[in-house]
């Protein structure tokens, strides 16, 4: 038995409908061995919620045992369901079913892909793992461009996302596209941690050594340095640049080849960044 399915007595009632409808919604499905329709609805359904346990609970009612149960919801003809939020019903079908008709109805109530993705990536974020976000992030993204809503919240979540690994310019193009109805005090944040992020980028330090090599200087630690403040800031492409440089012009430098494959290592699953310079490098080698 799924661990979100709980079948609906006098004794549980309140609680399930009444207290649960609170936090989940509540699949109420009315069956009874004498109507097979009605128990393969109850299937059907059982087996289409079952990875939404978080979301809903699929409550039923054998009208067999529990009539007054189903006396309560006024039951007049199976197969019959009804969705219950806060306690009060808030949709319903009844009649045979098909599949097609199955999956419309709960279309309207199950999260979608998006929205889920949407959630584990928010979630990454608290516990602090940006880089296992991204990812995720982009899959919500890609899932939300079929519809035809205009997903400000993902969009903001993916700034976070980039502010929070390094790809600022990437987010700055989001924030960029947050219409002036969406811009509330989650966006009013990001912008300020865009602005904090873009000094950062720009320090005294990186500018020193930046003018140093720029001067000409060949001094290769200079070069590991600069490569290190960019990765420490998160110009993760300017460090690959800088150190792919390095290692192109001289294959034989082994610690300029283990600090940009450190630099790969320290990129988001996915970066396509990463897949980029392992290409050049393998290239470079073979």
């Amino acid at each position: 038995m799924n661990s979100n399915i709980v079948a609906i007595t006098l004794e549980n009632f309140q609680q399930v409908v009444l207290e649960d409808s609170k936090f989940k919604l509540v699949l109420i499905v009315f069956w009874a061995n004498e109507v097979p329709e009605s128990a393969e609805l109850r299937d059907k359904l059982a087996a289409s919620v079952a990875s939404y346990d978080e979301h809903i609970v699929l409550a039923t009612v054998d009208c067999e045992t529990q009539q007054q149960v189903a006396q309560q919801f006024g039951i007049q003809a199976l197969p019959t369901a009804i969705v219950v939020k806060e306690g009060q019903p808030i949709d319903g079908m009844s009649g045979p079913q098909t599949d097609e008709s199955i999956k419309t109805f709960l279309d309207k109530h199950l999260p979608k892909e998006e929205d889920i993705l949407h959630a584990q990536a928010k979630q990454l974020l608290i516990e602090g793992k940006a880089s296992e976000a991204f990812p995720v992030i982009e899959n919500a993204s890609k899932a939300a461009s079929g519809t035809a809503s205009d997903r400000a919240d993902i969009t903001l979540t993916m700034a976070d996302v980039y502010l929070q690994i390094g790809k600022i310019s990437e987010a700055d193009a989001l924030l960029s596209t947050i219409k002036m109805v969406d811009q509330d005090s989650e966006y009013k944040a990001l912008t300020a941690k865009l602005e904090l992020a873009n000094q950062a980028a720009d320090s005294p330090e990186i500018k020193a050594l930046e003018e140093k090599i720029a001067q000409g200087s060949d001094d290769i630690e200079l070069h590991h340095q600069l490569a290190a403040q960019y990765s420490q800031v998160n110009r993760h492409e300017d460090a690959l640049v800088l150190l792919f440089r390095l290692v192109q012009k001289d294959g034989s430098d082994t610690l300029s080849k283990q600090l940009l494959i450190d630099v790969l290592k320290a990129l988001p699953d996915g970066d396509p960044l990463s897949s980029k310079y392992r290409r050049k490098l393998y290239t470079l080698m073979y």
